[in-house]
């Protein structure tokens, strides 16, 4: 005697089918998009700038980049252990060193714009002028409430210089505050405090939170303010997708890039100004 095993109509189509359904499933598949790892500062993601670059690099290229964003000294940190595949900060000297060490590539100017010293409009200890260490002498001085990031950023990094040229290397006044944090929050405590605050204009001009807070220091040539962009190197790290975060720093780097860099404002001010060939 024969026994026959019976099979519900759904598992006698599967089975009939199966190369169908495998094909069927492939082409249904959807196509996964290259993506690449950038570490940069809080300043190029606070700002809004990349809200407005990247969507036009991925449009143009069809690469999608993902932001770690952090101060530059913890960037290029992460360039260091080789969990990112391009950096885009601000820190020239930092970004030589890097580069000299063997970790990146070959660094690429690609923007700039510059510091201000933000702080109390009344500006009770008379900082408001063109010259960043004499209003430093006088914050420190008078022992006014300063906000700094003290996150080895390349905000810090400016920071630190300006009280080196000051003559005041820790010695920055009793009311010197480190917060270990990105400008959005140093802003942020610097107009809860009615504190001065050492910040990137682009940052400044996206931030909405000023409160009492009014440029006072601007225009002193100490105060420019450089970004760069490097391919972390894969000689050290196989891993890195070089291919495409050196399509990234190709784009970024030529008349598209430079263009759109150019072409983002806030109320009909441009936040950064593109130089990869005039540095």
């Amino acid at each position: 005697m024969k026994f026959f095993k019976t099979f519900s109509p759904a598992a006698l189509a599967w089975r009939a089918l199966p190369a169908m359904g495998i094909v069927a499933f492939t082409v249904a598949a959807p196509a996964w998009a290259e993506s690449i790892t950038m570490a940069s500062t809080t300043s190029t993601q606070q700002s809004g700038l990349f809200d407005h670059l990247l969507p036009a690099f991925k449009k143009d290229s069809g690469i999608d980049i993902k932001v770690v964003a952090v101060g530059t000294g913890q960037a290029l940190d992460m360039g260091r252990r080789g969990d990112a595949d391009v950096l885009f900060v601000h820190d020239k000297p930092a970004e030589e060193k890097f580069v000299a060490e063997g970790y990146g590539v070959k660094r690429f100017p690609v923007m700039y714009n510059d510091f201000i010293l933000v702080g109390p409009k009344g500006d009770p200890v008379g900082t408001k002028g063109a010259d960043i260490v004499a209003a430093l002498k006088k914050v420190a001085a008078a022992n006014a409430p300063f906000v700094s990031r003290g996150d080895k950023s390349g905000t810090h990094s400016a920071e630190l210089r300006y009280w080196k040229d000051a003559g005041l290397t820790d010695a920055q006044g009793s009311g010197y505050k480190a917060c270990g944090c990105g400008m959005g929050p140093a802003l942020n405590m610097g107009a809860s405090m009615n504190a001065y605050v050492l910040t990137d204009r682009g940052t400044w001009l996206n931030f909405k939170n000023k409160g009492d807070l009014a440029v006072l220091v601007e225009g002193d040539k100490r105060l420019f303010n450089q970004y760069g962009v490097m391919v972390v190197n894969p000689a050290k790290f196989p891993h890195v997708k070089q291919a495409e975060a050196q399509k990234f720093v190709d784009w970024v780097t030529g008349p598209a890039g430079q263009a759109t860099i150019a072409s983002y404002k806030i109320n009909g001010e441009q936040l950064f100004f593109p130089n990869a060939n005039k540095e």
